[in-house]
């Protein structure tokens, strides 16, 4: 019988099956499960959020195809200022990549709120802290965004062409499913019955 769970992924993990130098998503779940299960598509390393994990290729199939064009949101902190401008053209459809052939699909963002990057410093890692301790009044745009493909770092080269910097991504849900606000970075369970027809069903 088909498995089907929810994880959330924390951030500084990749998505695989194995890795000799990094921690995988599937180190979360039981040795002997890490052979059988695999992830639904795939999330940066320093993404945390929603991941599916099954024994189900059909399923897996049909959410990844993109001619279904599942919609994915994501939750965003990004520094600079997203303008009303910048954030039509992003939901018209942008060249973020360095083949300009390539145009992504339309977009809906919204934005919450503009805050400075020294409120955020509790998100930040790396570079990014030494840059609020330097620059803490940096403004920085708070948000959702929710796209229908799934290219190489998609949102961060989206919000890049605007010239916002992503420091941090979640992602939200995919298919209309929502990633469930009891699970901590790291912790999963099981879909429901309920939920595993509806994403059958998309």
């Amino acid at each position: 019988m088909a498995e089907y769970y929810m994880f959330h992924k924390p951030r500084r993990c990749i998505t695989a099956r194995r890795d000799m130098r990094s921690k995988t998503v599937m180190d979360y779940f039981p040795e002997k499960k890490r052979d059988i299960l695999f992830p639904v598509g795939r999330l940066d390393k320093d993404t945390e959020g929603l991941l599916l994990v099954t024994d189900d290729g059909e399923l897996c199939f049909n959410l990844l195809e993109p001619k279904k064009r599942i919609e994915k949101t994501y939750y965003f902190h990004a520094v600079g200022i997203l303008t009303d401008e910048k954030r039509e053209a992003l939901e018209e459809g942008v060249t973020p990549y360095t083949d300009k052939s390539i145009v992504t699909a339309p977009a809906k963002i919204t934005i919450n709120s503009v805050v400075t990057l020294r409120e955020l410093k509790e998100f930040l890692t790396g570079k990014d802290i030494a840059l609020a301790n330097k620059k803490g009044d940096t403004p920085v745009t708070i948000g959702t965004i929710t796209i229908t493909e799934g290219k190489k770092h998609q949102v961060k080269r989206m919000l890049l062409s605007a010239g916002c910097l992503v420091t941090y991504l979640k992602r939200l849900s995919m298919a209309g499913l929502f990633l469930d606000g009891a699970l901590l970075p790291g912790e999963y369970r099981a879909l429901t019955e309920d939920e595993v027809k509806y994403l059958k069903s998309v």
